[in-house]
């Protein structure tokens, strides 16, 4: 580790280790997440390029999924090329302000995620308990207002957590043991309290979920009945299958989270290539799956992407 502390001219940089415990097998490890990667861009390019091309799906349940799909392809961008270049390259050293600016948008990312899955699920809410109101209620300028209030909500919420860590005094010693810039990795390196930065995390983390999950919850909690009050086995059946695909995404987003967010906060005997190793699943996993669950569980993007497969 000597041969990579800072010298005083590198007081503006921190150094990302990669995978710390595993850095003899790096260029191993960077199969799979060039691989996922690669799986993430072609399938949410596809899914954006089948729903901006056909004119049927201009509708704002493919909206959201395009505004999930583009979160989708952000999110690993921010990472997984760093990432590549520490595996490869060994090109360790990020400067704070990059640092900084990685960290608060891979997390306003993540709320925004949160905030359009609850919007769709809000969505199937009205598709099915209340569809002859459908398009008064839910419009395509409707659904951009709420994806903006999204990313101004998530934008708000994290915007302190670069602040309060630029306000902190770092140690001699700028060395983060990880692929990217979390925030709780860059405030273990301070040399002053960090129970500010570690109680804002928390609060702002469980209160953006838990209200979310709460409003998910309800909205199918009254699907549910709706469904079950079906007299037709068809249209139970119907009215389930338009919201397994939502309901696969919603359990690929946010356990892998909250078992991420758990585990840094609590799991200290966890070793730490663990949290990593978990941390980059969580980025890499659900942008992966999700345009192919939705691209098998919705009929409608089935049959466009198969009628272009089709064509060629």
């Amino acid at each position: 580790m000597g041969a990579f502390n800072l010298t005083p001219s590198d007081s503006s940089t921190f150094i990302l280790m990669g995978i710390a415990g595993l850095e003899a097998v790096h260029v191993w490890i960077s199969i799979p997440f060039l691989m996922s990667y690669i799986v993430t861009l072609l399938g949410n390019l596809i899914l954006l390029f089948v729903v901006g091309k056909e004119q049927t799906l201009h509708k704002p349940m493919y909206m959201m999924l395009c505004m999930l799909a583009l979160t989708d392809i952000v999110t690993p961008s921010l990472v997984i090329p760093k990432a590549l270049c520490i595996f490869w390259f060994n090109w360790k050293d990020i400067t704070i302000s990059g640092c900084l600016t990685q960290m608060f948008f891979l997390h306003t990312l993540s709320f925004l995620q949160s905030a359009i899955l609850v919007a769709m699920a809000f969505d199937r809410y009205i598709a099915i308990c209340d569809p002859l109101r459908y398009a008064t209620i839910l419009s395509n300028s409707r659904i951009a207002t709420l994806g903006l209030v999204g990313l101004i909500r998530s934008g708000l919420l994290m915007l302190p957590l670069p602040l309060l860590l630029s306000r902190l005094p770092f140690c001699s010693s700028r060395i983060i043991p990880h692929t990217h810039c979390e925030h709780m990795a860059i405030a273990k390196l301070a040399c002053g309290d960090i129970s500010v930065n570690r109680t804002y995390s928390m609060v702002a983390a469980f209160a953006v979920s838990g209200i979310d999950l709460i409003l998910i919850a309800l909205s199918y909690g009254r699907i549910i009945r709706a469904v079950f009050r079906m007299s037709s086995t068809e249209a139970h059946q119907k009215a389930l299958s338009t919201c397994t695909s939502h309901v696969c995404v919603m359990m690929t987003s946010y356990m892998p989270g909250l078992f991420t967010s758990m585990s840094n906060q609590f799991g200290k005997t966890i070793a730490p290539h663990i949290h990593i190793i978990l941390s980059n699943l969580y980025l890499l996993v659900p942008p992966m799956l999700n345009p192919i669950i939705y691209g098998v569980k919705t009929k409608e993007i089935r049959d466009k992407l198969g009628k272009y497969t089709c064509r060629r």
